[in-house]
């Protein structure tokens, strides 16, 4: 299962942020989201959407929360290959949704 393989890379910090991710966390309009809290989003979260064909990498969006309920949608990639996660974005999702 993806979200198995992802949340075990998270465990050991075997993650990479793309350039859009960090520039997604900086300047998100909610506040900037910090490293540890997608962290702690993925760790809690669970897979809302799937997207097994992405190249290079299957991915998936994955809806968490924080230690202090802020809620975070991460989309991760994980190369098997490499045995580590990719987060693409990560950002605070509109509260209607």
């Amino acid at each position: 299962m993806l979200i198995t393989r992802i949340q075990g890379c998270f465990k050991s910090d075997k993650i990479f942020y793309s350039g859009h991710a960090r520039y997604e966390m900086e300047e998100e309009e909610l506040g900037e989201i910090l490293d540890q809290e997608v962290r702690e989003a993925v760790l809690t979260g669970e897979v809302i959407e799937s997207y097994p064909n992405d190249v290079p990498y299957p991915s998936c969006l994955i809806h968490g929360q924080t230690k202090r309920g802020r809620p975070i949608h991460s989309v991760c990639a994980y190369s098997e290959s490499e045995r580590l996660t990719l987060v693409i974005t990560a950002y605070e999702p509109a509260p209607e949704k």
